[in-house]
């Protein structure tokens, strides 16, 4: 297993579409490993494979309290959304330090395959939805602060592009 470098916002990499896995093989099985041990590390509860660059329909996430229930979704895709939408605080690997409110479904329920090829439904709500939209999102090119007001996020946007540059000196 290896720890993953996290892209951090603005990385335009971030933008990048991930394409549907085509074969749950030894590859995206040590891909999976490696992110939950990068996602665990970093004291985060979902990662997707775009933000250690990798384009794929990968995600993993352990929203649990003892962080012992890892719960991989390759090529998740939402059945079905909650009528009702809560605003709620969010913060991302990607953009460390920053939490805003985002609204998301209450709940969703998503198929997606395991880490075994198995197709699964999960219905989740609470905590594991937020997770599940926001991590989704990253699948599909985007950021939790492209959520907030243009002025927030170029403000994040700012603080994160200078402390990539004296984290760099």
């Amino acid at each position: 297993m290896a720890l993953l470098p996290i892209l951090c916002y603005p990385d335009p990499k971030l933008h990048k579409v991930a394409k549907p896995v085509v074969a749950v093989d030894a590859r995206i099985q040590s891909l999976v490993r490696d992110m939950l041990e990068t996602m665990y590390e970093a004291k985060g509860i979902g990662l997707a494979a775009t933000q250690i660059d990798v384009h794929e329909r990968v995600i993993v996430m352990d929203v649990s309290e003892d962080r012992d229930q890892p719960l991989v979704l390759i090529n998740p895709e939402l059945v079905w959304t909650s009528p009702t939408r809560h605003i709620n605080e969010e913060g991302c690997l990607s953009v460390p330090g920053i939490y805003d409110g985002v609204e998301r479904f209450d709940a969703v329920h998503v198929t997606a395959l395991d880490d075994r090829g198995q197709s699964r439904t999960i219905e989740a709500e609470e905590l594991l939805a937020v997770c599940i939209q926001h991590e989704m999102d990253h699948l599909m090119g985007k950021v939790f602060v492209e959520y907030l007001s243009p002025l927030k996020r170029n403000r994040i946007k700012t603080k994160m592009i200078k402390a990539k540059r004296e984290e760099e000196r």
